[in-house]
């Protein structure tokens, strides 16, 4: 797995690309551990539509993530395509929790930024 992140204001952008399971969700904790350290405001845009797999860890670092998010008034939006991610967001009624988008640019103009 491989996470790539960067500042884009409003908000703080991570891409991730390969399978989010027990071998890969720990990484991707660590990089959202530095996103959330360092956001002010805490806007986070995390982009798995390269991420052909995830398993419960992986789901649980995502639902971690967002429940602290929104404790500290934060936002959070995945972006995901048609495909597994979506799939297991809808089978566990997650996708009721999380903010979803299909783009990197639809995601970013919900937080008010240019496109």
């Amino acid at each position: 797995m491989m996470v790539r992140s960067w500042r884009e204001e409003p908000c703080t952008v991570l891409h991730v690309t390969g399978d989010l399971d027990v071998a890969g969700a720990p990484r991707l904790r660590d990089e959202l551990d530095l996103a959330i350290a360092a956001a002010d405001p805490l806007n986070l845009v995390v982009d798995l539509t390269e991420v052909p797999f995830c398993d419960s860890v992986g789901l649980g670092v995502l639902v971690a993530t967002l429940n602290h998010v929104h404790r500290v008034n934060g936002r959070m939006i995945l972006v995901v395509a048609p495909g597994m991610i979506r799939h297991l967001l809808t089978i566990t009624n997650l996708d009721r929790h999380f903010e979803t988008r299909e783009s990197l640019s639809e995601a970013r103009s919900a937080f008010g930024s240019a496109a």
